[in-house]
């Protein structure tokens, strides 16, 4: 019962409108690398917010609103999937908090002195590891129900605006909706 009430809640909060365009946003991001990297691999990096996204790396404007648009009606077709991306930050973070509690709980208990503390780092490694390879598929299941949404609803693009900054070339996808 306590499981139910809390993913009530959890699924409550989520739909908030700050929260629920937060993920929209995130999702039609993660959709547009997608479509990007499906025609020619290249690294991108992007950072999603209420009211839009960014998007680093060599993408030129004109090619960046066609993947934007080409995303978003997939997305609406029913490609819920492209919202999920293995190279998401919620991937990292929940890879890096496990690693870093399994390094943790290999250390509980030690005796003090780093000859001791030393002595258990294959424990610690391991366990970092196992902790890395369980929580794979744990990420990608986060983005699907927490940290992105595959439904972009009424959701639209409202303007694309490229930026510069240094040697970085970026664009900012501003949404409404």
């Amino acid at each position: 019962m306590q499981t139910r009430c809390s993913t009530g809640l959890l699924d409550a909060l989520l739909e908030t409108p700050l929260a629920s365009r937060v993920r929209r946003n995130h999702g039609l991001e993660h959709a547009t690398i997608h479509v990007i990297t499906g025609q020619r691999p290249r690294r991108l990096f992007g950072h999603s917010d209420a009211g839009g996204f960014w998007l680093w790396g060599q993408v030129s404007t004109q090619e960046l609103e066609a993947a934007v648009f080409q995303a978003l009606t997939r997305l609406r077709a029913g490609e819920h999937h492209l919202a999920v991306h293995p190279n998401c930050g919620t991937n990292f973070a929940t890879a890096g908090v496990a690693a870093g509690l399994a390094g943790a709980l290999a250390m509980f208990g030690a005796e003090k002195g780093w000859r001791r503390r030393l002595e258990r780092l294959p424990l610690a490694a391991a366990l970092a590891t196992l902790a890395l390879i369980l929580t794979r598929p744990l990420g990608n299941r986060i983005q699907e129900r927490v940290t992105t949404s595959g439904v972009p609803g009424d959701l639209e693009v409202v303007e694309i605006v490229p930026v510069k900054r240094g040697r970085w070339i970026g664009h900012r996808v501003v949404t409404r909706g």
